[in-house]
């Protein structure tokens, strides 16, 4: 699921378009009129969308949009004039007054993008601090001096008890280094 949060300097305009986007599946997860009120909802998120208006009561959207988290990528609903200023920006912009459909069809194509790269950044291998680096080849040591094996047996028994598990191999690690040593 995408976060999207929609914001409009009116309230009623803001939730008729959180209305239009759940009728077509979408989760609107917030609605605001203040880009403070967006911005404080984001702190907990990693990526979602932003459907704003050209003002908000308390900023403009290019206020808002420096303000945003990598992650974040912005609808602009405005006039023609105003999507002018948005070009090369990273802001998506759609044409005031605009259709059901393309709304709908533009809100579509953020959110697969969104998914992308959350698939993406999944795909990546993780890299671990040196703390983590540690504890995987203390549990190794271990399991090759109690176990008798090399230290791609034990790499491959962490990460086979990882797999199994459901857990990353650092917590594997830890669980290693808890039954071996207590």
């Amino acid at each position: 699921m995408v976060n999207i949060i929609v914001a409009l300097p009116k309230i009623e305009d803001a939730k008729g378009i959180r209305s239009i986007l759940n009728k077509n599946g979408f989760n609107v997860t917030s609605v605001c009129t203040t880009g403070a009120q967006v911005l404080s909802q984001i702190d907990d998120w990693n990526d979602g969308i932003i459907i704003c208006g050209y003002k908000l009561t308390d900023m403009m959207y290019s206020g808002l949009h420096e303000c945003l988290p990598d992650g974040f990528d912005m609808l602009l609903m405005a006039s023609g004039r105003v999507m002018v200023d948005c070009l090369d920006n990273n802001i998506i912009c759609l044409s005031m007054p605009f259709k059901v459909h393309d709304l709908i069809d533009t809100v579509s194509m953020m959110t697969q993008a969104i998914m992308r790269r959350r698939k993406k950044a999944r795909q990546q291998p993780k890299v671990r601090d040196e703390k983590e680096m540690a504890l995987i080849k203390e549990a190794k040591e271990v399991l090759m001096a109690r176990n008798n094996m090399t230290e791609e047996e034990a790499h491959r028994y962490i990460q086979k008890c990882s797999m199994d598990s459901g857990t990353n191999m650092v917590e594997t690690a830890q669980m290693v280094l808890r039954m071996m040593k207590g």
